[in-house]
């Protein structure tokens, strides 16, 4: 049903695609950085509570948690299983792409982030795909 006036935005979340990627071990997350005010420090830390490895990416790299920060998802010397994403959503589409390049098995747009093109090009690479979900909302369910 369409609403006129309104923008009606299709997210395309399957839990069995959610409970996959909260399974991955290895999160690569971006725009992370040591400032607890902001949700990608919490979230961060959430996860590693749960025994995931984070990986703190941010242009402006800061180590988080114990874990050595990068600049980019391809400076990252190892495999990244999810690419957890809490940039602006006109950012995050070249994000999706980055992960796509270094091989993720995974993209996450955190609750705000969305970019329906960047879903059609990382599902139609092979990846999958959560898109304006967060996984500590996710994990108890």
């Amino acid at each position: 049903m369409l609403y006129p006036g309104r923008i009606v935005v299709l997210v395309m979340n399957d839990d069995a695609t959610i409970e996959r990627l909260l399974e991955a071990e290895t999160w690569a997350v971006v725009g992370l950085r040591d400032n607890p005010a902001r949700p990608a420090y919490g979230v961060a830390r959430f996860l590693q509570q749960q025994g995931k490895r984070i990986v703190p990416v941010h242009q402006h790299p800061q180590d988080v948690f114990g874990e050595t920060a990068y600049r980019s998802l391809a400076d990252i010397p190892f495999p990244v299983d999810v690419v957890d994403v809490f940039v602006n959503s006109t950012r995050a589409g070249a994000v999706a792409d980055e992960a796509v390049q270094i091989g993720a098995k995974g993209v996450w747009f955190q609750l705000g982030v969305v970019d329906e093109q960047a879903y059609e090009r990382v599902t139609s690479a092979g990846l999958e795909m959560v898109m304006n979900r967060c996984p500590v909302i996710e994990w108890p369910r």
